[in-house]
């Protein structure tokens, strides 16, 4: 059945395909995880996503296949179109390199650069790596929670003379962001989105957690003693949205 369009300009169907087969994928990686985290911002936040965990050549294959097929399928919708690749360090850099490989191997072969925490001061020098920054970029990165990484990111590629152009992340938190430790109602895709005016885009987002998470059965999750079901975290994760989430 063909998909509605939502107010993103997506095709909701589609894209909650690939969201629910994602957020699968992270539980059972290890990667997305439920209990009490304590988040950047202070909050106690009842699951916690760690790409870093995507920590072999098959999981982090599978993430860019991810990453690399919602660009293209936000391509064809929306006409998002950009010129390279930008990974903002740390996290950022695995990520770019991966979505640049999997997207090549996919008929679209694009440069991509990285930049460094400290500028180098002998070789090549500076705080770039990789390819020319030039035309439009697109920022990889995991989760947005304060949007510290799109800002600086987004005058590294001003800095070089190229045009940051969109964003794209694993996993949309869709919760409030703080300013100077007090809650404000946006979150930093939100800002980034409005203020800076990039195109985000995300894989999955916390309503697809939820909708995950209410989907499950009863059973516990893993075989471990004392493990509870999936399902058991849905109220946890809805409450922390009634809470602290925005749209």
């Amino acid at each position: 059945m063909a998909g509605q369009t939502d107010n993103r300009g997506q095709t909701a169907s589609g894209d909650n395909a690939l969201a629910q087969e994602f957020v699968q994928f992270a539980v059972e990686s290890g990667v997305l995880r439920f209990g009490q985290f304590k988040t950047k911002a202070g909050r106690m936040s009842p699951y916690f996503f760690n790409a870093g965990l995507f920590d072999d050549g098959a999981k982090l294959g599978r993430l860019a296949q991810f990453y690399a097929r919602r660009l293209l399928a936000e391509e064809q919708r929306s006409g998002l179109a950009f010129d390279m690749i930008f990974g903002p360090a740390y996290k950022g850099i695995p990520l770019a390199a991966a979505v640049a490989i999997e997207l090549a191997r996919l008929g679209r072969n694009l440069p991509f650069a990285y930049n460094r925490k400290e500028a180098k001061d002998h070789g090549e020098g500076g705080m770039l790596v990789g390819a020319p920054v030039k035309g439009r970029v697109l920022i990889v990165d995991d989760v947005m929670s304060a949007g510290t990484a799109a800002r600086e990111s987004i005058a590294i590629i001003k800095a070089a003379g190229a045009t940051p152009h969109a964003v794209v992340i694993a996993l949309d938190r869709q919760e409030k962001a703080t300013e100077n430790g007090v809650d404000v109602n946006y979150s930093a895709v939100q800002y980034v989105t409005r203020q800076l005016g990039l195109q985000v885009c995300a894989i999955a987002r916390l309503t697809d957690l939820l909708q995950y998470l209410a989907m499950q059965s009863c059973a516990p999750a893993t075989e471990a003693p004392g493990a509870l079901p999936l399902k058991a975290h849905y109220q946890s994760v809805l409450a922390y949205r009634e809470r602290y989430g925005v749209d």
